[in-house]
């Protein structure tokens, strides 16, 4: 694989091949000829379908979904190489449009599903194999779904609105460049480039890479903070208004097949046990020499000197972690490696962060990183092969059912990470590295389980907030507010930090979706204490429960693995294994 040693590039190939522009054309006229063959079946689609016609239909609309698939993997993914390039710009712009209409007039099935009764909707399902669950989402929809006509209308909307607004704000916001004096010399680097001083050995290092990340933010709070506003509103007038869910956040909890009371439950343990982290951050301070620890210095390494990883040595550890849990998953850790499908390097106009795109069964997912040669962006790599795993072994599915729902996404990826951790603290001996590497752990679980939570926290007031009226002004001190509850007089927190969440893409692009980190990690730490409990005889049940992807619903997948998210216990029971971490923390101190 070309620059395997300092990183990698992705190949888009198996998605549209060379030229591009040719064979976008050959694939949109094939997905129009698919369409209308779909449209031809509706007249067959009435009260009283047989099952034949059904399951034609069904077999019909999975390979339009399949072929939808791919194209809209390729805008989107042509688009993240470089957020900057007219052409990819172009493409996305003109895909979107396309599929747009293709969904509109694919929408009569669910409609039509919708309309059965629940006696004729039940007989097809019984006989639907591996998609019931799919369809069972379908019916999950049916008292927020409108007319026909109706639905067309939002979604042709969306496509040049929220929808566009939302590919703007990722455009300005991957377009950012900061200038940061590192050593006596000025850098300019990209949003991942410095997020990565914030774990700088030099506090005022740390110091000066926040400020200048939020100079930015701020100097165009007033675009960010308006576009947010807009996404709100979009979301409370189409979800509330129209479709009549209970609650904003109802309708992400509908889409991830949980009930309300689990979310909240959930949300409430989170938010009694700040005191974990408060705790943490205390005790970080002191083996920093700090009387108190600033939001800068959360993530400062224990260690003298920020160590740095090759990309190549990176890789290796990832499959080693892999390796040592099963062969299996090594094997399908590998492949994606094999195919071409990590895209590592930094680049300006890059998308920041990292991603798993899970394209269609057949096609091994297609992995985005920033990989800045820090032990976290090794963790990172781990993590978003923990989601390529988990849908490749769910490749046994249909389209419809291959991806798992929210709440179970982020098992396998944290899972992953903890590998990673675990087989890093039995390696290592000497009690320095130790402390570091658990820190890291710790620092890792506030980014997951905390501040998520809080993140989503935020959301569910910002909601109400503008829905009030209240000012971007209000939003920003209420902001202040929830990292103040999180910190408590452990962590002093200064006043550029309001302006965090304009620059959280999450509750732009899929609001209430950070719960599911939350949710992810603290299901990992029950899954990962049976694991060192029971050893090899773990495996074969959690492989299963990866392999069912999205064919079941979450809470089922759950039960029969013996865990009750309903409880408020259970989640509390994730807490007290970080609080175990935490204390052989203290002890090394």
């Amino acid at each position: 694989m070309a620059e395997t040693e300092q990183s990698s590039r992705w190949s888009l190939a198996d998605l549209l091949a060379e030229p591009v522009q040719e064979t976008l054309e050959g694939a949109l006229a094939q997905l129009e000829q698919l369409v209308s063959e779909f449209e031809a079946m509706r007249p067959a689609l009435g009260p009283t379908v047989s099952l034949k016609d059904f399951q034609s239909a069904l077999a019909k609309l999975a390979q339009v979904s399949s072929l939808k698939s791919r194209l809209e993997a390729f805008a989107y993914l042509f688009f993240a190489e470089d957020t900057r390039n007219s052409a990819a710009l172009n493409l996305r712009d003109r895909v979107d449009q396309v599929l747009t209409d293709i969904g509109n007039r694919c929408l009569f099935f669910e409609l039509w599903f919708k309309e059965l009764s629940d006696e004729a909707a039940g007989k097809l399902i019984e006989h639907s194999g591996d998609v019931h669950y799919f369809l069972e989402t379908i019916r999950r929809f049916r008292p927020f779904t409108l007319t026909e006509a109706e639905e067309k209308i939002i979604n042709s909307k969306d496509v040049n609105g929220i929808d566009a607004l939302v590919n703007i704000y990722d455009m300005i916001t991957s377009a950012f460049s900061f200038t940061l004096e590192v050593d006596g010399e000025q850098k300019t680097v990209t949003r991942d480039e410095l997020t990565s001083y914030f774990s700088h050995p030099a506090a005022d290092v740390r110091a000066r890479a926040y400020q200048e990340l939020y100079r930015v933010y701020q100097e165009n709070s007033a675009v960010l903070a308006q576009m947010y506003v807009h996404r709100v509103r979009d979301w409370h007038t189409e979800g509330l208004q129209l479709r009549k869910y209970p609650s904003p956040i109802a309708a992400r909890n509908v889409e991830n097949d949980l009930p309300d009371a689990v979310v909240e439950t959930l949300l409430a343990v989170c938010r009694r046990n700040v005191s974990l982290f408060q705790r943490y951050f205390r005790l970080k301070g002191r083996w920093l020499g700090l009387d108190q620890v600033r939001r800068y210095d959360i993530y400062a390494p224990l260690a003298s000197a920020d160590k740095t990883f090759e990309y190549s040595t990176a890789k290796q550890m990832v499959l080693d972690s892999y390796a040592a849990f099963s062969p299996e998953v090594a094997r399908l850790v590998r492949r994606v490696f094999d195919e071409n499908r990590v895209d590592s390097g930094l680049r300006t106009g890059k998308l920041g962060g990292g991603f798993c795109y899970t394209v269609v069964p057949e096609l091994t997912p297609w992995i985005m990183v920033n990989y800045n040669r820090h032990a976290h962006d090794i963790a990172t790599l781990a993590h978003e092969l923990g989601h390529a795993v988990h849908n490749m072994l769910a490749s046994g599915h249909s389209v419809f059912t291959q991806q798992s729902s929210l709440p179970l996404a982020e098992t396998a990826s944290v899972f992953g990470e903890m590998l990673l951790t675990d087989r890093l603290l039995k390696q290592e001996q000497d009690a320095s590295v130790r402390r570091e590497l658990l820190a890291n752990a710790l620092d890792a679980a506030y980014m997951t389980v905390m501040r998520q939570a809080f993140f989503t926290i935020f959301e569910k007031e910002a909601h109400a907030m503008i829905t009030e009226g209240r000012t971007v002004e209000e939003l920003a001190e209420r902001y202040l507010e929830n990292l103040k509850e999180q910190f408590g007089d452990a962590v002093q927190v200064s006043e550029e930090f309001q302006w965090e969440w304009i620059g959280v893409p999450h509750m732009y692009q899929f609001p209430f979706y950070t719960y599911a980190y939350s949710f992810g990690q603290l299901l990992v730490l029950a899954l990962y204490q049976q694991y060192q409990l029971q050893g090899e005889a773990f495996l074969p049940g959690y492989l299963k429960m990866l392999a069912y992807g999205g064919s079941e619903a979450p809470l089922k997948i759950l039960a029969e693995a013996g865990l009750d998210v309903t409880s408020a216990a259970f989640w509390q029971g994730g807490f007290d294994i970080l609080e175990k971490m935490l204390a052989e923390l203290e002890q090394l101190a």
